[in-house]
This record gives structure tokens, sequence and C-alpha cells, in this order.
């Protein structure tokens, strides 16, 4: 199993939009059936040993609750029940709209009444086309697929390590549905004013001072897979910073600026995994540093106890990966 392998944007274009509409379509139902949490926690996709989940969500009239997976191994949507029921259908062979159809009958089946609020397609081109009436997306590559979770899974391990670095407020890592990203924000723990004209989504997601770190798999607007970090709101001459490693640089985003590391230049490093912590280091620092956060919040390791801090972090416990984590076992 390669370490971060190749995924061109090119190579699964088609596929990469109609399994954006079949992730919409599964996170409006979750958004619909769970309770809301502070900026929208409750809404993103979580990983799983063979693809990804909306998690249990309910409770249900009796006390059930269901949750809704996607296996990108098998290539099979799956929708169970606390109570142990289940129904599933391939995601191949279906256009957006028959996925819809047949993820609403797979709930009511299994007696779910929980349907999404709004059945359009979030900031997409195809923004005021119910999903439907989507005949168009129909492409499916199930090895691009099968490629896209390796690689999530696998920046996904990257930015729990990245996490571990920060004791302050902080963010599942999780996989948004809108924006097809994966990320984990850091919070400095200071309100922000909300921006004239912000709509809802904005409005909620960023009410405090944030440090975002993430991974997306290529856009219109950068048309390549790349990591990125941005600090919200930007602080003045953030974008005049140095980043590491050189390869990196500062792209203008909506009116601010945004650290990327093209997927590409990460591959070719000779330490590919370091590269990428190092880079969403530097960036967050000089975000941290110009924005006045609070050091103390930084926990090297993942480690908070002032003992094994002042020791450097490796005496009194095993609690190195692998094991239990529990000091003195």
């Amino acid at each position: 199993m390669e370490l971060f392998p190749d995924l061109p944007l090119e190579s699964w274009r088609d596929t990469k939009e109609r399994l954006h509409r079949f992730l919409q379509v599964v996170g409006k139902i979750r958004l619909a059936g769970s309770p809301r949490r502070n900026h929208w926690w409750n809404v993103p996709f979580h990983l799983t040993g063979q693809g990804i989940t909306t998690r249990p969500t309910g409770p249900l009239p009796g006390g059930d609750a269901f949750c809704v997976d996607f296996d990108f191994v098998a290539h099979r949507l799956a929708v169970r029940t606390l109570s142990g029921r289940s129904a599933s259908f391939p995601l191949t062979g279906r256009s957006v709209a028959d996925f819809q159809r047949d993820t609403l009958a797979a709930l009511a089946a299994l007696g779910v009444d929980v349907r999404p609020e709004h059945p359009y397609p979030y900031d997409l081109p195809d923004a005021k086309r119910p999903f439907a009436e989507d005949g168009e997306h129909r492409a499916y590559d199930p090895a691009a697929v099968t490629r896209y979770w390796q690689v999530l899974s696998q920046v996904g391990l990257l930015l729990e390590e990245y996490a571990a670095g920060f004791s302050g407020k902080t963010s599942p890592v999780h996989h948004f549905w809108h924006t097809f990203d994966i990320a984990v924000t850091r919070f400095s723990g200071r309100e922000v004013p909300p921006a004239d004209g912000a709509d809802p989504v904005t409005r909620e997601a960023y009410s405090q001072e944030v440090i975002s770190a993430g991974f997306w798999f290529g856009d219109e607007t950068v048309p390549a897979p790349a990591f990125y970090s941005y600090t919200a709101p930007e602080p003045a001459d953030l974008s005049t910073r140095r980043l590491r490693p050189d390869a990196a640089r500062w792209s203008p985003a909506r009116g601010s600026h945004i650290a990327l590391l093209m997927y590409a230049d990460a591959r070719a490093a000779a330490d590919p995994w370091s590269t990428v912590l190092d880079f969403l280091d530097s960036a967050y620092h000089q975000g941290a540093d110009l924005a006045d956060w609070n050091p103390a919040r930084e926990c090297p390791g993942g480690i908070t106890d002032p003992r094994l801090r002042e020791r450097g972090g490796a005496a009194g416990t095993s609690g190195t990966p692998g094991t239990s984590g529990t000091p003195g076992t």
C-alpha cells in the first residue's frame, strides 16, 4: 500500500462529481436527523475501516436509531438501525436521481422517516436542480473511488497526528460533504463578529477565530489535490510570511489567502508525511503568531501532563502508539 497514492483530478473528475452529490444526499439526511452542534460538527462524515459513515443518528420514536455507511471497498450504501435491521444497495449503475430514490426507499423500508429539508446540491454549479432530476451524473469508477477512500484515510491519520499538538478547542477530523474536503480546525477561544452579508452556514462556522488545516481532491479553483491551511479572520501581512517547505505558497481565496502544498509536491518529498506535518505546523504558527494566540495551548506529542512535559514526554509511561496509553502500565 503506497503512502499518498497518485490520484490526479482529471483521472476521476466525472466520478468525483457524481460521488460528491451522493455524499450531499446522505449528508443532508444526517443534517435533518441529528441535533445541531457548534460549527456544524454534527454534519460531516467520519472515516471507517471501509469507507465513511454518518455515525448513529436519532433517536427515532421508540428509541431506535439509524446509521448510513458508504462502503468504498464493496461499493455499496448500507442503512442500519440500532435494532439490528438493515438495507443496502450497490453504488454502481445509478444516477444521482436513482441514488436519492433508493436511499430514501431504504430508509422508509426500515421505518426511518427522515428526509432532507432542501434536496438540492449545495454550492455546486447545478444548485438549482433537485437531486431527483439529476440523471446526468452517472460515471462511477470503483478503483478510483477506493483510492479516494485510501487517500482520505491516510490524510485523516496525518491530521489526527497534527491535531494532537493543540490542547485548546479542536474539531474532530472530519470529511465535509459540501466542500468534499477533510479538515481539522483549532480555535483561539475568541469570538468574531459576523461579516456583513454572511450566510447562516458561514456565520456558524466562523463565529470564533480559527486556524483550519486539511486536504481536498481538487476543484475548479485549484484543479489538483492539495493540502491547505488558513487563518480566519486573516491577520494583516499573513501572506508575506514564509511557509515550509519551499514548494508551499500562499494563494488568494475569496478575498483572503490560503496556504497550499500541492499533493504532487508532498508525494515527491523524501519524507512526505513529515513534510506535510511541517507545512501545516509552519502555516499554523504564522497565523497564530500574527493573531496573538496563546502558545500555552500547544502540546507537542499530545502531552499535557506537566511532569511528562518536563521530562520530554518519555518517562513514566508506556503511552506510545500501539499501546494502551495508560501511565505506569
